[in-house]
């Protein structure tokens, strides 16, 4: 399990988080739901090891302790991150893209069947391994980054907006990808504006505003909680 404690990031004077404490379990999807400059993306920087701010708080996965790690150390542990903007490598294949996932030791291991995992999710890019990454539309490129993540071998997938600038068709064939990936026994911690469908395949949510945690709840009862809907759902 992915625990987060009383983490504080501070940027000089400016405060992103205060305080916040979150769980994410295994097999899991959990959403964060926030506006714009909520800290939805400082907590994501944070837990992964490449936050440019001041972090204070524990962040642990499964009872070990990861804020002394540097990001590889973190990725090592098991946590893997898929930033806004996918962060591939548009020069290099596919095939190069996710095979480079596995570059650490306990992932190295594992490549044969964490691809077949990817491929199973993204059959895609099986017809597209030779493919220059680069060119390839925004929703295959997405692909290629949660794939190379995947790789990794995590134990706790992060994803920071990744339905941004894919078409409607595209955007649900993700989402449905994400489902599928938990059933693998990964939890997945999602930052999401999409609020309707992220809540559709996850199983419990929080809300953050200004730094700070201002609700928990289920999935389910947060589409049916009225102020949710009118934040983040368009309700009236």
């Amino acid at each position: 399990m992915l625990e987060i404690r009383n983490l504080t990031v501070a940027y000089g004077l400016h405060q992103a988080l205060h305080g916040v404490s979150l769980k994410v379990d295994l097999s899991e999807i959990v959403v964060m739901l926030g506006a714009n400059g909520a800290g939805k993306s400082s907590l994501l920087r944070a837990i992964a090891g490449i936050s440019e701010g001041k972090v204070d708080g524990d962040i642990s996965l499964d009872g070990r302790d990861l804020r002394a790690l540097k990001s590889d150390g973190v990725v090592e542990a098991g946590i893997a991150f898929v930033p806004e903007g996918r962060g591939i490598f548009g020069d290099l294949t596919v095939w190069e893209n996710l095979l480079l996932g596995a570059y650490l030791p306990r992932a190295r291991e594992k490549q044969d069947k964490n691809l077949r995992t990817v491929l199973e999710l993204f059959p895609k890019l099986a017809e597209r391994r030779n493919q220059i990454a680069r060119t390839m539309s925004g929703g295959e490129q997405q692909m290629v980054a949660i794939g190379r993540a995947i790789m990794s071998d995590p134990k706790i997938l992060m994803l920071d907006e990744p339905s941004l600038g894919l078409s409607p068709l595209l955007c649900q064939e993700m989402f449905q990808s994400l489902a599928h990936i938990k059933e693998s026994g990964m939890g997945v911690l999602l930052i999401e504006q999409n609020a309707k469908q992220s809540l559709a395949i996850a199983g419990r949510g929080y809300l953050i505003e200004n730094g700070v945690i201002t609700g928990e709840n289920s999935a389910e009862a947060m589409l049916n909680d009225p102020a949710v809907q009118a934040a983040y759902l368009g309700g009236t």
